[in-house]
């Protein structure tokens, strides 16, 4: 049978070309006035994924 790509993953995790998996970091949505411009800024980058969750998430994502 043939697996299926999970849509709320694919949009959320990124693979890189190495093959980690790598997300966006959360807070950038709304209440921004009150978090400082550094914290903005460090929000911007991508993050790793915890080893702990990131068999799961290859399980969502099988041909990637």
């Amino acid at each position: 049978m043939k697996l299926k790509t999970h849509k709320g993953v694919k949009w959320r995790i990124k693979v890189t070309g190495t093959g980690k998996l790598r997300r966006m970091k959360t807070g950038r949505r709304h209440l921004l006035t009150g978090k400082s411009g550094r914290k903005m800024r460090l929000k911007r980058r991508s993050a790793a994924i915890a080893p702990a969750a990131e068999g799961r998430l290859r399980r969502l994502l099988p041909y990637q």
